[in-house]
């Protein structure tokens, strides 16, 4: 340290601008109930990448934060249904708010929770921007203007840092509010093949069935957060998409 003689201002650096400080306390929503529950379905086994990937996400401080809790070896519809159940049957689990979703390919930013918790008020989901795995034709996991057609699930164009609205998301790394499993009908996941579906729809995964049931039923809102982005890992290539 320098030699110095020591002033009379003993504010401190947040509290001389205590808007500005207030604002970010305020838009963080460390205040508030932010407990929330981890939930993934896995094969078994997750690439060293996306491990790492998530021992660096950042928790809310003093807060309950729950999981990972995994569903291990079962169809994908199945893994959500058993994993959402189980939490609704605990009675230490049931009382938390959030519930996000994280599956083994998806490499979220370490600020990537605090981030959905900043955009979630107006929503009931809120999820982070991923991308399908391909090179040359991938689009965003970001389906349908609800503002055109409630049944719309053309992939829409991002924009750029925005709360984008959307018919549906993928589920790779998505922020719900645990009270509206409570009521929508079970199940609440299902993957439907094309013998299932009138001619309108060619196929459903599990991801498409919940939102819009979720929206039919109670009016629900989903939005991507493109501020939050999220890495697609193509284990086989070894490339982030």
């Amino acid at each position: 340290m320098e030699p110095r003689i020591l002033g009379e201002n003993t504010v401190g650096l947040h509290n001389t601008d205590l808007e500005k400080s207030i604002e970010r306390v305020e838009k963080s929503k460390m205040y508030k109930d932010l407990s929330t529950i981890i939930i993934c379905p896995t094969r078994g086994s997750f690439p060293t990448r996306v491990v790492q990937s998530w021992m660096k996400l950042v928790k809310p401080m003093n807060q309950a934060v729950a999981g990972p809790i995994f569903a291990e070896s079962m169809q994908v519809d199945d893994a959500y249904n058993s994993l959402i159940t189980y939490i609704l049957d605990n009675d230490y689990l049931k009382k938390f708010k959030y519930i996000l979703t994280i599956e083994e390919d998806n490499l979220p930013p370490p600020n990537g929770l605090l981030k959905l918790y900043e955009s979630i008020d107006d929503y009931d989901v809120v999820g982070g921007l991923y991308w399908s795995k391909s090179a040359d034709n991938s689009f965003p996991m970001l389906f349908g203007d609800p503002e055109v057609d409630p049944l719309d699930s053309k992939p829409l164009v991002p924009k750029i840092g925005e709360v984008q609205r959307a018919n549906a998301l993928g589920m790779g790394f998505n922020l719900f509010k645990l009270d509206m499993f409570r009521h929508i009908s079970q199940p609440w996941f299902k993957t439907l093949d094309v013998n299932m579906l009138d001619e309108k729809n060619a196929v459903m995964t599990q991801d498409f069935y919940f939102y819009r049931k979720a929206a039919q039923e109670g009016n629900y809102k989903f939005a991507c957060d493109n501020s939050v982005l999220v890495g697609h890992y193509d284990s086989r290539a070894d490339i982030v998409f």
